[in-house]
């Protein structure tokens, strides 16, 4: 691939991030919650209204294709969602690679961000791909239209390379690379990683340690290469491992610049109160702070 095509990909991708961030502070008209007509019906959609973020991320990501897709673009470009698929819209034109955005949307009175990111580092060398977290609310707290209340953008390879250093703790933890499955059909290759933790005994553990200090200092660091992967295998051929279903979530990966996104959009405060303060210590019970709501 040509420097040129380096560096377009990436001029794509900065115009198309530009495009997604002019949107905050903006509603979305793609669907609107009813105004609760009582204090008692207003509790209750405080306790569920989170249900609907699965619906309105994926009514956003139509959305920011179809904005996208309103603006003339370079290499008589334009963008395709794909369901399913990564990246969640991706820009054809003549580029190699393809530039990506895969949408992450949160809601920050949920209890966390429950989205996950477990994309092989290895499918990013060209870092094509980027990640945008879009974090929306009803535009009155609990009810209205959606509304983008801040958007954070990193790559794909940095968000895989800092999960894959936060977990990677051999041989207590392990990371796997998806296994190469380029021959098969689309819809039955793997690019996921994943992650296994230790449930062996305290000796075997103990074992564990005293093989891993011998591949030296390097050893510990995340390798996606064959060999490397090889050697995590066979560990996990020896010893008990259990598969972590709470591996790759975008709350724990400590991604620095995600952490901060996630402080500054829970101190934003709506009606009088940080929605930290909504969400998470209780101020929807309040017969007050939902009278200020109506």
């Amino acid at each position: 691939m040509s420097f040129l095509g380096k560096t377009a990909h990436r001029q794509i991708l900065d115009a198309a991030a530009q495009e997604i961030e002019g949107l905050v502070g903006n509603t979305l008209d793609i669907l609107e919650i009813t105004k609760p007509p009582d204090i008692v019906y207003a509790a209750h959609l405080a306790k569920v209204i989170s249900k609907l973020s699965p619906l309105i991320g994926n009514m956003i990501e139509f959305s920011i294709t179809n904005i996208l897709n309103a603006k003339k673009w370079d290499y008589n470009g334009h963008w395709i969602r794909q369901d399913p698929g990564f990246p969640d819209i991706l820009f054809k034109s003549g580029l190699s690679p393809e530039p990506g955005i895969e949408i992450k949307t949160w809601f920050p009175l949920s209890t966390e961000i429950t989205a996950r990111f477990k994309d092989s580092i290895s499918h990013f060398s060209d870092n094509q791909t980027d990640v945008v977290m879009i974090a929306w609310i009803p535009e009155f707290l609990i009810y209205g239209k959606p509304k983008m209340i801040g958007a954070w953008r990193d790559t794909a390879k940095s968000l895989a390379r800092t999960r894959d250093n936060h977990y990677h703790r051999p041989p207590h933890y392990l990371v796997f690379e998806p296994q190469d499955t380029r021959s098969r059909t689309a819809n039955l290759q793997q690019t996921n990683t994943n992650g296994y933790v230790f449930q062996g005994t305290e000796r075997e553990l103990e074992e564990a340690e005293r093989e891993v200090r011998l591949w030296g200092s390097a050893g510990i660091l995340y390798d996606f290469s064959p060999p490397y992967q090889l050697k995590l295998r066979q560990l996990r051929n020896k010893y008990n491992y259990r598969l972590d279903t709470n591996f790759a979530k975008m709350d724990r990966i400590a991604h620095s610049g995600l952490e901060e996104f996630k402080s500054e959009i829970l101190a934003l405060e709506m009606f009088g109160h940080t929605l930290l303060e909504w969400g998470r210590r209780g101020f929807f019970k309040t017969e007050k702070a939902l009278t200020a709501i109506l």
